[in-house]
C-alpha cells in the first residue's frame, strides 16, 4: 500500500464499518457527548472486549446520582464499589484503583477539569496514549491518532508502516497519513480487525481491501 492508496483505503474501511455495530466507546459518546464519561469507558474497555465493556460501562454509570456520570461520582463511590461494578473486566481491581485516584489527581493538577492534551492526560492514573488519543479523538473531537493492537497490526499488514510497536505506529502515521483521517482511523480498523482482520486466520477471501494487503498476497 502506497500513501496515494488512502483514500481508497480508507473509503472501503469506512463502508465496513458502517455495515456493524459501532465500538463501544463511540456509542458513549453517542448517548453522554461527554468527554468524562468517554474517558472512564476507555479506561475500563483496556484488554476487554466491548460487550464485556458495555456492562460494566452501564452498572457504573447506573450509580451516577445526576443525568451523567461526573467526577463527584467517583468521589462518592469507594473503590470497593466500583471494584463490584465494573467486573469482570480486565485487570478490574487495578482499574477501580486508578478510577478511585482519578478526581484527587484531577483537582490537583487540573482544577477538576478534564485537560483536552494526549500529553496531559496521560499524566492521569491508568491513562497511557491510546486511553488519551482515543479521549481526546472521540470524547473532544479533536485530531489524535489513538493506536491500539488492531491499527497496529493492520497498519503493518497493509505495509503502510514497518513498526514493532504501537507507539511507533503513532508516531509513523502521524508523518503520513492526512489529519482528515486521523479521527476515524481508530474506529475504522478496529471494527475491521474485530470483525474481519484477526491476528490469525484473518478472512481475507472477499476483503474489501485485499489488493493492498501483505497478507493476502501471502496466502
Amino acid at each position: 500500500m502506497q500513501i496515494c492508496d488512502i483514500p481508497e483505503v480508507n473509503k472501503a474501511l469506512k463502508k465496513e464499518f458502517q455495515s456493524h455495530s459501532a465500538p463501544i466507546i463511540e456509542l458513549i459518546e453517542a448517548h453522554t457527548h461527554d468527554p468524562f464519561c468517554v474517558l472512564v469507558g476507555t479506561i475500563l474497555s483496556a484488554r476487554t472486549k466491548d460487550a464485556c465493556t458495555t456492562g460494566a460501562v452501564k452498572r457504573l454509570f447506573a450509580l451516577a446520582k445526576g443525568k451523567l456520570f461526573v467526577l463527584e461520582d467517583l468521589e462518592r463511590l469507594s473503590e470497593d464499589e466500583i471494584s463490584k461494578a465494573i467486573y469482570p473486566v480486565g485487570f478490574y481491581r487495578d482499574k477501580a484503583r486508578h478510577l478511585k485516584e482519578l478526581p484527587k489527581v484531577l483537582r490537583e493538577r487540573f482544577g477538576g477539569v478534564l485537560p483536552k492534551t494526549v500529553e496531559e492526560l496521560c499524566e492521569l492514573p491508568g491513562v497511557g496514549r491510546k486511553t488519551a488519543n482515543l479521549t481526546v479523538a472521540v470524547g473532544f473531537d479533536l485530531s489524535a491518532i489513538c493506536v491500539d493492537v488492531h491499527v497496529h497490526r493492520i497498519s503493518n499488514r497493509l505495509a503502510l508502516v514497518n513498526t514493532k510497536t504501537p507507539f511507533e505506529t503513532e508516531m509513523a502515521l502521524r508523518k503520513i497519513l492526512p489529519k482528515r483521517y486521523w479521527k476515524t482511523w481508530n474506529s475504522y480498523l478496529v471494527s475491521f480487525g474485530q470483525t474481519r482482520c484477526a491476528p490469525v486466520h484473518p478472512k481475507c477471501d472477499g476483503c474489501p481491501i485485499a489488493k493492498f494487503c501483505t497478507q493476502s498476497k501471502s496466502r
